[in-house]
């Protein structure tokens, strides 16, 4: 399996171009109230100096953690040459990325500094009702998106609970995009049953389910799930806004089944990023998938097509491979450097293949390994080193789009940090493109004895919202689209004077 350091096969999503947000005022400035600074929607920023001012990259998430790893830990690159910097890069922070469209958000668009992804066991026992749920999710996601307020407005009547919680309000939209998917407990439960009337549109990937590796120990409290929700964003509290307001919205419908903060994204996906460093201190992901690479490539590796299983739902969705992987950072901090440098199979400092003699550049990072250098008896870089492992190469050309974080969740009781990575790789068919990659890294990688899988899930990641669809999932789940008035106002309301819900 792909580790921490570099997803073996790449990952990487066709993102266009991020427009920024728009200037406008957000619809809560039209509120009777509009007068109460309440009533100021995010949208309404930096332009008058109240907005959210930059959050550092390593900043708010930086105690939390997200955790879990599907691909390949350091990057095992296959030659891409380095971007130059963009003229003119827009503020992550002003920036919004389209909602509706063949694609979800959040998968190709350029991995953001934070995540919160959240499952959710579904308590409804309708699909009628899971209906509404993904249409109160779908409307209240494309407002939080945009940087405004859920429900569009506050409320008149301050006697009725805010539609929206408000620790975003006045904060632009931060990059923030939202993903949504369905596990395989959602056609069928671990007793058999058709819960919904959908176990025949499963496909074969989620009938099967992910198959046991050596060396995990996953715990069941955090794997799996019958939704999963994916909040990405340059700011860890809009982030943390998006989550929550869709867990109120879920209530009596959904509830938490498990929860995962993440910091200190461990993959790029656009050339015009810099690679960044995991917990072990390498670069990570220098191979991913990158929205650059390209429709046919992306078409081949990354998204269900037209002659797939389950392509009158799923077509142009993908399926998401989740793992939480520990790192043994006490261990792997006593090493000497040339030790680390093997089990990874490359420079730490500038992220160069081994097999690249004394490299001074940090351009040397994109070099594409040479496996055979230094010959059969003594390769430079190690049999089992990490690169290798994963290597597409070596993989039959297994790639994947991996979007993976930094977790942290406090110590333990021997006063080890308890760290890793929170691996999440976007694949078309992980039959093929994941599982071979990941029983070959357990079995063989060097690196995983520093490693421990704690948690698992895969998920179908359903299609982009399409112009006029009102719900996550429409092809899937059917009916007319229509959203009650409770819509994203909380659940139950009626009127501004009516209770909100949540």
């Amino acid at each position: 399996m792909p580790s921490h350091d570099d997803p073996g096969p790449d990952f990487s999503e066709t993102a266009g171009t991020a427009p920024t947000a728009p200037a406008s005022a957000d619809p809560a400035s039209t509120d009777p109230a509009s007068s109460d600074p309440e009533s100021a929607g995010p949208a309404a920023s930096a332009a008058d100096g109240t907005g959210r001012g930059g959050v550092g990259r390593r900043g708010l998430f930086g105690a939390a953690g997200a955790g879990l790893v599907a691909g390949g830990l350091l990057g095992y690159t296959g030659g891409r040459a380095a971007a130059p910097p963009p003229a003119s890069t827009p503020d992550p922070l002003e920036t919004s990325h389209p909602f509706r469209g063949e694609h979800q958000q959040g998968i190709v668009t350029p991995a953001q500094d934070y995540l919160f992804t959240a499952a959710y066991d579904v308590t409804a026992t309708s699909l009628a009702d899971l209906r509404e749920l993904m249409g109160t999710w779908c409307t209240a996601s494309e407002q939080m998106c945009a940087g405004e307020l859920v429900g569009g407005q506050p409320l008149a009547n301050r006697q009725a609970a805010p539609r929206d919680t408000g620790e975003a309000w006045g904060y632009p939209p931060s990059s923030l995009t939202i993903t949504v998917g369905a596990g395989p407990s959602l056609f069928r439960d671990e007793d058999g049953r058709d819960r919904f009337g959908l176990a025949s549109r499963a496909t074969e990937v989620l009938t099967q389910g992910v198959p046991r590796f050596a060396n995990e120990t996953l715990r069941e409290a955090q794997s799996d799930g019958d939704l999963v929700v994916q909040a990405c964003a340059d700011d860890a509290q809009v982030a943390m806004h998006a989550i929550r307001n869709l867990t109120r919205l879920a209530f009596g419908s959904a509830a938490l089944r498990w929860t995962q903060i993440g910091y200190g994204r461990t993959s790029s996906t656009s050339t015009e990023q810099e690679t960044p460093r995991n917990l072990f201190g390498f670069k990570d992901g220098t191979s991913n998938m990158k929205a650059e690479d390209g429709a046919e490539a992306l078409s081949e590796h990354l998204w269900v097509g037209a002659d797939d299983d389950g392509a009158d739902w799923l077509r142009g969705g993908t399926y998401l491979m989740i793992r939480k992987i520990r790192m043994e950072l006490e261990v792997w901090d006593r090493l000497r450097l040339l030790e680390q440098e093997e089990i990874i199979g490359r420079d730490k400092r500038f992220g160069a293949p081994l097999s690249v003699p004394e490299p001074t550049s940090a351009s040397q990072e994109f070099t594409a390994p040479d496996l055979t250098a230094g010959g059969s008896a003594s390769p430079l870089i190690p049999t089992d080193a990490h690169i290798r492992m994963v290597s597409p190469e070596q993989n039959d050309g297994a790639r994947m789009l991996r979007r993976g974080f930094n977790y942290t969740e406090g110590s333990d009781s021997l006063g080890r940090i308890n760290a890793g990575l929170f691996f999440e790789a976007f694949v078309r068919d992980p039959r093929t493109g994941f599982y071979p990659v990941l029983e070959r890294m357990t079995k063989h990688d060097a690196l995983t004895e520093y490693l421990q899988h704690v948690a698992s899930g895969l998920f179908a990641i359903l299609p982009g919202v399409a112009e006029g669809e009102t719900m996550f999932g429409q092809a899937l789940f059917g009916g007319d689209g229509e959203v009650s008035d409770s819509g994203a106002s909380g659940g139950g309301e009626v009127s501004d004077g009516g209770p909100s819900g949540g």
